[in-house]
C-alpha cells in the first residue's frame, strides 16, 4: 500500500485569482478540499513541503493528512496545475477520502526479472504498451505500483492486464477489455535480416 503524509494547512478566508496571487507572494499554495457531500473547503498549503511531495513520486496515488488546526481531513490529490512557463506549482485539487472509499486512480506499472528473459538475452526489445493501469479500488488499498515479471518470456510473447495481481476488491477500468501491458519484441537488425536470410543465392 501507498505511504502517507502530513500537511499543517490554513483555511483560507478569500478566493479568487487576486488572493491566490497574494497567497503564491507569501511561499503558499491555494487548494481546494472537496467531496464527501460537505462544502468545498479553500485551504493554503507552505509551497515547499507541497512542491516536495509533488516531486517524490506517486503523488496522485499516496492518501494524505490535511491539519487545518481545527480537524484532521483524510484526502487524495485529484488535480493540479502548474504554471506554463516557470512550471511551478499553482493550484492543487484534493477529494475527502474515508476508509471505505472506493476511488480510480491511474497505477504505475513496474518491471523485474529482465536478466531471467529469454527474448531479451536473445537481443529483444521490451515495449512497454501500459505504463499505467486505471483502478478503481480501495482507498486504504491503493498499491505504489504494479509489479510485472518478464522473466521467462521469449520474443513475441505478451502480457495482458489479466496475469496482473490486483489488490483485494480492486478491478480495472478497462470495460471488459484484457489490456496488453508489454511485449518482446525483434530487435529492428533481426527484424530486418530474417527476410535477407530466406532467399535462395543466384547460381
Amino acid at each position: 500500500m501507498a505511504r502517507s503524509y502530513e500537511l499543517v494547512a490554513t483555511v483560507r478566508d478569500r478566493v479568487g485569482k487576486g488572493a491566490a496571487r497574494a497567497l503564491r507572494r507569501e511561499n503558499k499554495i491555494p487548494a481546494v478540499i472537496y467531496g464527501a457531500g460537505k462544502p468545498a473547503l479553500p485551504i493554503a498549503l507552505p509551497s515547499k513541503e507541497i512542491f516536495l511531495k509533488l516531486h517524490a513520486g506517486g503523488f496522485l496515488t499516496t492518501i494524505a493528512v490535511i491539519d487545518t488546526g481545527s480537524e484532521k481531513i483524510r484526502v487524495i490529490p485529484r488535480d493540479y496545475q502548474l504554471d506554463p512557463v516557470r512550471d511551478t506549482l499553482v493550484h492543487v485539487d484534493f477529494l475527502r477520502v474515508s476508509a471505505d472509499s472506493h476511488i480510480v486512480v491511474e497505477v504505475p506499472v513496474h518491471f523485474t526479472g529482465e536478466e531471467g528473459s529469454p527474448g531479451l538475452k536473445r537481443g529483444g526489445v521490451l515495449n512497454i504498451v501500459s505504463h499505467t493501469v486505471s483502478l478503481n479500488v480501495g482507498a486504504d488499498a491503493i498499491p505504489e505500483a504494479l509489479t510485472v515479471d518478464v522473466s521467462g518470456l521469449d520474443i513475441g510473447d505478451s502480457v495482458h492486464l489479466s496475469q496482473l495481481t490486483l489488490p483485494a476488491g480492486a478491478h480495472a477500468e478497462t470495460h471488459g477489455e484484457d489490456l496488453t501491458i508489454a511485449t518482446i519484441v525483434a530487435p529492428a537488425v533481426l527484424a530486418d535480416e530474417e527476410p535477407a536470410a530466406e532467399e535462395t543465392p543466384s547460381a
